[in-house]
């Protein structure tokens, strides 16, 4: 996206009712929620998340995790 698509785009988003904003914001929540899981997704998947999960279970093994 270039400055002036963003900027077009800011420009649209200030113009919009306060209706049609909350629209909007409801609609970007979503959209921005699934391209993060996407995201997450895509790291489980490439395995840059097993040295968390690693160290989350010996935390476990270990007793240093307390249910709250």
């Amino acid at each position: 996206m270039n400055m002036n698509t963003l900027q077009e785009i800011e420009r649209a988003v200030s113009q919009l009712s306060e209706k049609e904003l909350s629209a909007f914001r409801v609609w970007f929540a979503e959209f921005d929620a699934a391209n993060w899981d996407k995201q997450f997704e895509a790291d489980v998947e490439a395995g840059r998340l097993n040295a968390f999960a690693e160290r989350a279970l010996q935390h476990l093994r270990e007793g240093r995790c307390t249910d709250l």
